[in-house]
Protein backbone atom coordinates (compact mmCIF):
# COMPACT_ATOMS: atom_id res chain seq x y z
CA UNK A 1 0.00 0.00 0.00
CA UNK A 2 2.79 2.07 0.89
CA UNK A 3 4.68 1.61 -2.68
CA UNK A 4 1.28 2.38 -4.30
CA UNK A 5 0.78 5.33 -2.67
CA UNK A 6 4.85 6.43 -2.84
CA UNK A 7 4.24 6.26 -6.67
CA UNK A 8 1.43 8.17 -6.76
CA UNK A 9 2.67 10.91 -4.63
CA UNK A 10 5.69 10.97 -7.16
CA UNK A 11 3.12 10.90 -10.38
CA UNK A 12 1.30 14.33 -8.71
CA UNK A 13 4.76 15.83 -7.43
CA UNK A 14 6.05 15.73 -11.42
CA UNK A 15 2.76 16.60 -13.12
CA UNK A 16 2.50 19.78 -10.27
CA UNK A 17 5.68 20.99 -11.73
CA UNK A 18 4.90 20.74 -14.77
CA UNK A 19 1.59 22.71 -14.21
CA UNK A 20 3.41 25.48 -12.66
CA UNK A 21 5.99 25.31 -15.69
CA UNK A 22 3.20 26.24 -18.60
CA UNK A 23 2.08 29.08 -16.67
CA UNK A 24 2.39 32.19 -17.80
CA UNK A 25 4.52 34.56 -15.38
CA UNK A 26 2.64 37.33 -14.43
CA UNK A 27 5.01 39.18 -12.38
CA UNK A 28 7.61 39.21 -14.38
CA UNK A 29 10.45 38.94 -11.43
CA UNK A 30 12.89 37.71 -13.89
CA UNK A 31 12.08 39.67 -17.05
CA UNK A 32 11.28 36.25 -18.81
CA UNK A 33 7.46 35.43 -19.97
CA UNK A 34 4.36 37.39 -19.91
CA UNK A 35 4.31 37.25 -23.52
CA UNK A 36 0.93 38.07 -25.24
CA UNK A 37 -0.45 35.74 -27.56
CA UNK A 38 -3.48 33.21 -27.31
CA UNK A 39 -6.38 32.66 -29.52
CA UNK A 40 -9.71 32.43 -30.23
CA UNK A 41 -11.99 34.53 -28.53
CA UNK A 42 -12.55 35.54 -25.25
CA UNK A 43 -14.78 32.31 -24.27
CA UNK A 44 -12.74 30.13 -25.62
CA UNK A 45 -11.08 27.45 -23.40
CA UNK A 46 -7.64 27.86 -24.98
CA UNK A 47 -7.41 31.75 -24.78
CA UNK A 48 -5.08 33.28 -22.50
CA UNK A 49 -7.28 33.82 -19.75
CA UNK A 50 -9.17 30.39 -20.23
CA UNK A 51 -5.83 28.74 -20.37
CA UNK A 52 -4.50 30.62 -16.74
CA UNK A 53 -8.01 29.71 -15.61
CA UNK A 54 -7.88 25.73 -16.45
CA UNK A 55 -4.15 25.84 -15.53
CA UNK A 56 -4.28 27.67 -11.87
CA UNK A 57 -7.34 24.80 -11.79
CA UNK A 58 -5.30 22.02 -12.72
CA UNK A 59 -2.20 23.09 -10.07
CA UNK A 60 -5.05 23.17 -6.79
CA UNK A 61 -6.20 20.14 -7.55
CA UNK A 62 -2.52 18.48 -7.91
CA UNK A 63 -1.62 20.72 -4.80
CA UNK A 64 -4.56 19.57 -2.97
CA UNK A 65 -4.06 15.47 -3.94
CA UNK A 66 -0.10 16.11 -3.12
CA UNK A 67 -0.51 17.20 0.12
CA UNK A 68 -3.39 14.33 1.03
CA UNK A 69 -0.70 11.93 -0.09
CA UNK A 70 1.70 13.32 2.03
CA UNK A 71 -0.69 13.24 4.98
CA UNK A 72 -1.37 9.39 4.09
CA UNK A 73 2.41 8.23 3.58
CA UNK A 74 2.69 9.92 7.13
CA UNK A 75 0.45 8.28 8.67
CA UNK A 76 1.22 4.94 7.38
CA UNK A 77 4.96 5.38 8.09
CA UNK A 78 3.68 6.11 11.81
CA UNK A 79 1.21 2.92 12.15
CA UNK A 80 3.47 0.45 10.96
CA UNK A 81 6.15 1.53 13.60
CA UNK A 82 6.14 0.60 17.21
CA UNK A 83 6.35 2.78 20.00
CA UNK A 84 9.70 2.71 21.65
CA UNK A 85 11.08 3.94 24.79
CA UNK A 86 14.86 4.94 25.01
CA UNK A 87 14.12 3.47 28.62
CA UNK A 88 13.94 0.04 27.02
CA UNK A 89 17.77 -0.05 26.04
CA UNK A 90 18.80 0.61 29.31
CA UNK A 91 20.46 -2.67 30.93
CA UNK A 92 19.07 -3.49 34.16
CA UNK A 93 20.84 -5.01 36.99
CA UNK A 94 20.02 -6.96 40.57
CA UNK A 95 22.79 -5.88 42.40
CA UNK A 96 23.86 -2.55 42.95
CA UNK A 97 26.57 -0.86 40.50
CA UNK A 98 30.11 -0.92 41.98
CA UNK A 99 32.54 1.75 41.78
CA UNK A 100 34.85 0.13 39.12
CA UNK A 101 38.16 2.00 37.73
CA UNK A 102 38.04 3.36 34.30
CA UNK A 103 39.97 0.86 31.82
CA UNK A 104 43.46 1.61 31.34
CA UNK A 105 45.81 0.39 29.42
CA UNK A 106 48.69 -1.36 31.31
CA UNK A 107 52.12 0.53 31.52
CA UNK A 108 54.99 -2.02 32.61
CA UNK A 109 57.12 -0.36 35.75
CA UNK A 110 60.62 -0.11 34.91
Amino acid sequence: MTSVLLVIHLMLAIAMIGAVLLQRSEGGGLGIGGGGGGGGGMGSLLSGRGTANLLTRTTAILAAGFMLTSLALTILAASNRAPRSILEDIPTTNSAPAQEQPDRPSVPVQ
